[in-house]
């Protein structure tokens, strides 16, 4: 049985990448896609760094990006069932 996403795991600032990737995508048939990819990789870092100390900025940014990309996928799900 495959999976719609593969399995992976993202490395280090890699979720940088697929954050920016995902709120720049133009392609509506890859949206879901790239925005689900981001917010496994900004989680995946979160779970990272977790218990290490000196991350604070890093811990910030997750944060904002794992906001902002819920936020642009309920205006991008509004947009599309209007």
């Amino acid at each position: 049985m495959s999976s719609a996403f593969p399995c992976w795991r993202p490395r280090g600032s890699e979720w940088r990448s697929l954050y920016k990737a995902a709120i720049l995508e133009t392609d509506k048939r890859v949206v879901e896609r790239r925005v689900s990819e981001a917010e496994e990789a900004v989680k995946a870092r979160g779970r990272e760094i977790f218990y290490e100390p000196g991350f604070p900025d890093e811990t910030e940014a997750l944060e904002d990006a794992l906001y902002a990309l819920r936020a642009f996928r309920n205006a991008w799900q509004h947009t599309m069932a209007a």
